[in-house]
């Protein structure tokens, strides 16, 4: 055992060039995992924050704002519970005996909550159970920007959690590709100690020591980089509007006293033996092992005879288990894809399938490049002697190549499945909703009401509101599913083309509903119970039925079923020859309300559906940002450890009579024909990708307007025809960077080498 640890350590002292891109890689994925995990603990205990709408008031009554019912849960009942839109507001007979308590305190412009000047104890027996009795830091509840708060933690905790899963998934495939290239460069060293008598077990230990040695260091060297750039993501995190301006992240422990005593050691040490430590500091341990893992398996296999091998082609490339696992992960994300299509093609549009599912085949991509490099390189051609000894030295040593490329297709085909599968989905939306709009001009706003009517040049006007109806499918789960409230389901049709399949939307009553494919009952006569944005439970019937789409197709109520829910939305379509902009005024001066903007439809969809919402690309970019640094460590660590055992080869070239731009031309030669054989690899990839989400988007196509009748939306289904978006601005700058980073690691190696004596 002492003899492995004083030749682990004199190993890493000696090679420690060899080792310095997996220490790196492991530290900036600790040093992430540890940011995201600070950053996760800040939004799952978020500061309570003072209340502003009833700051002088001690108690606060409000209307409960969350549905319970009772479902399945196996053998047992559970309560599940969501957050209506539309509370019912506090009863009158309650406002009374609140009354007999002290001063209530109303706010006209929300009426939706009280304070009251009374004891927490009185208003409570009082109270009982018909609303909350809100006090202390719990008061903030009622303020108007507590649940847009409330939905940006869970937008960052959402972000945080993928962006350390990416971390984790690249810090893990990097460490792997070192740990294997670092193996494949000391083939004849670890052939020596065979030759010497060291067996398959006494070489696995080894290079497993000098694993450990290096996770080890590298999680600690994370932790404290991880503390100190928490606060920096945070930071980062609110200049982006993805999380709430109040959001922080304590980046030390600070003590709360300046005395060395037990309470400051205890501080320090609860803050760095928390949870975002303790996961961050393991899983960087367990990234550098399971890297060394496979590594370690194939320098136990290899031979004495490898001491005496003097050519620098590359056979046996590849084991067979690398290879059977790479094929089944492409079977699996193939399968995957193929299984969802014909299950429920929908599930491919949502973000969590198209920011997860890629992975399993870029993973097979990158097992299987070693395999895959070979077929690529024989198709690229160029010209000259040079171009000629670049194309057969990269053939050659297919380690060396792949291991190059390999980073390079993980970026690539991140950047091309992530960014392309969002933007895609974002205009296959837009463009359904254009479709669905048959108006001209759309007034938005709070609480909008016409109070002259009827509009000059105006042939209908349909005034709607955005609330929620909820359902208890199968007895196990309370969905939500957004809708929208109309005051005239004629004008509704009027005024859209909703893709309808069955039914007829005209037919649409305060005793009836509209939905889309996507609920489990939705034939056409089908009574459902369900429970409306106010919390009520009724029972409507299905009067017409809408194609899935891309998933914003919602349902339909009445404003009867809406409860208290304000018009925010006027559609307007125009008699024929009448001007818009005269329409316009009118229609401006014609609506109250607050904030009202009366845009033509297409300034509105601009508007509503960009192409990507700047949050969302955001954190894509975060995402790839984290992917091309790994990619530029993985790269510049595979060509300065490449290099550092090209003495040889590069001095024998000088000799041949090469020249030293020579030499430097052919190594970045060999540096952009490996990234183009990863970047080739990526795009197949993003091509696998981007192939079903297209194949999704068509089969959710409405057929038809059939069935549906005149004014029904008839004719609506003409087809999402925008294809797949592929972001070639982000793809471009990915291959960019790589092949910067893998050209000048390549020359800054022959500039060591030359120091060394190659004469490069």
């Amino acid at each position: 055992m002492l003899t492995t640890l004083a030749t682990a350590w004199a190993n890493l002292r000696t090679r420690r060039h060899l080792f310095a891109g997996a220490f790196v890689a492991v530290a900036l994925g600790v040093a992430l995992v540890a940011s995201m995990g600070l950053g996760l603990a800040a939004a799952a205990d978020p500061p309570a924050g003072e209340p502003q709408r009833f700051a002088a008031q001690p108690v606060v009554v409000m209307p409960h704002d969350t549905l319970t019912v009772e479902v399945d849960r196996g053998p047992h009942r559970a309560r599940a519970s969501k957050k209506i839109p539309h509370p019912q507001p506090v009863d009158k007979e309650l406002l009374h005996e609140l009354a007999e308590l002290g001063t209530v305190h109303r706010d006209h412009l929300a009426p939706d909550a009280v304070g009251v000047d009374a004891s927490a104890a009185a208003v409570r027996e009082v109270v009982g159970d018909r609303a909350q009795v809100l006090t202390g830091a719990a008061r903030r509840l009622a303020d108007p920007g507590a649940e847009r708060d409330a939905q940006a933690v869970v937008a960052v905790r959402a972000m945080l959690g993928t962006a350390g899963g990416v971390s984790a998934f690249v810090a893990v495939f990097v460490t792997a590709s070192t740990f294997a290239f670092v193996v494949a460069l000391r083939r004849r060293e670890f052939g020596l100690l065979r030759l010497a008598g060291a067996t398959p077990g006494r070489v696995r230990r080894q290079l497993f020591t000098e694993a450990l040695a290096v996770g080890v260091a590298a999680s600690a060297t994370g932790c404290a980089l991880g503390s100190w750039g928490a606060p920096l993501l945070a930071r980062a995190l609110v200049d982006n509007g993805i999380a709430p301006p109040w959001f922080t992240v304590s980046g030390s422990a600070t003590p709360q006293s300046t005395s060395w005593n037990s309470w400051t050691y205890w501080t320090y040490w609860t803050y760095w033996t928390s949870w975002p430590f303790q996961l961050a500091f393991w899983t960087g341990l367990f990234v550098a092992v399971a890297g060394a893992w496979a590594a370690s398996r194939r320098a136990g296999r290899i031979g004495p005879v490898e001491a005496l091998r003097d050519a620098d082609v590359d056979t046996d490339v590849m084991p067979w288990s690398r290879r059977i696992v790479g094929a089944a992960l492409l079977a699996l994300g193939l399968g995957l894809t193929v299984h969802t299509l014909w299950t429920d093609p929908s599930a491919l549009l949502k973000r969590k399938t198209y920011t997860t599912q890629p992975g399993i085949l870029i993973t097979a991509a990158a097992a299987l490049a070693p395999l895959l490099v070979r077929p690529v390189l024989r198709l690229i051609r160029l010209p000259g002697a040079v171009g000629l000894l670049v194309r057969e030295n990269a053939a050659a040593s297919v380690r060396r190549t792949a291991a190059v490329a390999a980073p390079v297709l993980v970026t690539v085909a991140l950047a091309g499945s992530l960014m392309g599968s969002a933007e895609s989905v974002s205009a296959a939306k837009a463009q359904e909703a254009n479709e669905q709009t048959n108006s001209q001009l759309i007034a938005t706003g709070d609480e909008l009401s016409l109070t002259r009517r009827p509009v000059p040049g105006v042939t209908a006007v349909s005034p709607s509101a955005s609330t929620a109806v909820f359902v208890r499918e199968e007895g196990t789960a309370l969905l939500r599913s957004e809708a929208r409230a109309v005051t005239d389901p004629a004008a509704l049709a009027a005024t859209s083309r909703l893709p309808v399949v069955s039914g007829d939307i005209r037919h649409l009553d305060d005793r009836s509903i509209v939905v889309n494919e996507e609920w489990q009952h939705h034939r056409v006569g089908d009574r459902l119970s369900v429970w409306l944005g106010d919390g009520r439970r009724t029972t409507l019937r299905v009067a017409a039925v809408l194609a899935r789409g891309t998933g914003d197709n919602g349902a339909y109520v009445t404003m009867a079923n809406a409860g208290a829910a304000p018009v925010d939305r006027i559609d307007v379509r125009l008699t024929p020859g009448a001007s818009p902009a005269a329409v316009t005024d009118a229609l401006r001066a014609a609506t109250s309300g607050h904030d009202v903007r009366v845009r033509t439809t297409a300034a509105w969809l601009d508007a509503t559906h960009p192409r990507v919402k700047p949050q969302t690309r955001q954190g894509m970019l975060l995402l790839l940002g984290i992917a091309l640094t790994y990619a530029a460590i993985s790269l510049a660590g595979t060509q300065l450890m490449s290099a550092s055992v090209r003495n040889g080869e590069l001095r024998a070239l000088r000799r041949a009579g090469a020249t030293r731009a020579q030499v430097r031309l052919m190594l970045a030669g060999e540096a952009l024909v490996a990234v183009a054989a990863g970047t080739a690899l990526g795009l197949a990839v993003t091509a696998l990708n981007l192939g079903g989400l297209a194949t999704a988007l068509g089969l959710l196509t409405p057929e038809s307007g059939a069935g549906a009748g005149a004014g029904t939306g008839a004719g609506a289904g003409a087809g999402l025809e925008a294809g797949v978006v592929v972001p070639w601005d982000v793809v471009g700058s990915a291959v960019g960077v790589c092949a910067v980073v893998a050209v000048g690691a390549g020359v800054l190696g022959a500039g060591w080498g030359r120091r060394n004596g190659a004469g490069a």
